[in-house]
């Protein structure tokens, strides 16, 4: 088995990129763009990207924009699984990226169809022949999609196949709750949080000592530093730590979902967890020199 079954939120991204501070009031000049989007479908087309030939999502989206998300996913290699909601339109997600911050964004976010993925929408038959498991963390921002995720980790871990988890959110997990999080995530074997979610989720600042906690209750954690790469750490120890290429950001969103698929690609053909970590490293570098959070045709 070398399949990927990666389960969550398809979006459709508009991005706007300014270079001076909004101007709260008036106009702000932007340069925006209209594009496919959503952690879970990123990062599958970072996995496809980084070497993975069998990349399979399941997600839940509008018929408004079925098909165009359908085309775009087989276009980067994976094999959509999308589930046509004809009450709720497809998720939206307003990026706004702040040129003069170094790409950095903040999201506006209408989850549309994506929280309501059901259980109904998952059989475990769709885990024939994935030999790894991985959920956004924004299903678990929802009873219905939470239910879905759990669900789905149930049938994984009866089978065998491992599951990880990206955090994805630290404003939706503080909403949710940490303890409320980490209860419905504790069947996850990894996860990959970026450091502020590491330190929500611990409550230690630290990276090194966060991520030494998370891997007592998941079997493997990488947290992600931004431009300082990634560290990894297994049963309460730091194992790894990898710096990231040096490249001129434009636009960092999608930058951890990049690493997830990377990270994940990686492990599927062999990698070590270190290993792992720099093609995930690799994969977050191209991201941010893209706009978008999907690799550049």
């Amino acid at each position: 088995m070398s399949g990927l079954l990666l389960v969550g939120d398809v979006v459709t991204d508009v991005v706007a990129r300014h270079a001076e501070p909004l101007a709260p009031g008036t106009d702000t000049a932007a340069r925006i763009r209209i594009l496919p989007g959503g952690a879970a479908a990123n990062a599958a087309c970072w996995a496809a990207r980084s070497g993975c030939s069998d990349v399979r999502l399941l997600g839940r989206v509008g018929v408004d924009e079925a098909a165009w998300h359908e085309a775009a996913l087989r276009r980067a290699g994976v094999r959509p699984l999308l589930v046509r909601d004809a009450e709720a339109p497809t998720g939206t997600v307003v990026a706004l990226v702040d040129g003069q911050a170094g790409g950095e964004r903040t999201f506006l976010t209408d989850s549309g169809a994506v929280l309501r993925l059901a259980p109904a929408d998952f059989s475990p038959r769709l885990l024939d022949g994935v030999a790894h498991l991985h959920l956004s963390g924004y299903l678990f921002f929802a009873a219905t999609s939470r239910d879905t995720a759990v669900l789905a980790t149930a049938a994984a871990r009866e089978r065998g196949v491992p599951v990880s988890v990206d955090p994805a959110s630290t404003g939706f997990v503080g909403a949710l709750g940490v303890d409320r999080f980490l209860g419905a995530v504790a069947g996850a074997d990894v996860l990959f949080p970026n450091a502020d979610e590491a330190a929500l989720l611990t409550g230690l600042p630290a990276p090194e000592a966060a991520a030494a906690a998370l891997s007592r209750r998941h079997r493997l954690v990488a947290i992600t530093l931004g431009p300082e790469g990634a560290l990894v750490a297994e049963a309460g120890a730091v194992v790894a730590r990898v710096p990231a290429p040096r490249v001129r950001p434009v636009d960092t969103t999608g930058a951890g979902d990049a690493f997830a698929g990377g990270f994940l690609a990686a492990r599927l053909a062999g990698a070590t967890v270190a290993e792992a970590a720099a093609a995930g490293c690799r994969a977050g570098a191209e991201a941010v020199t893209v706009v978008g959070g999907r690799p550049a045709r």
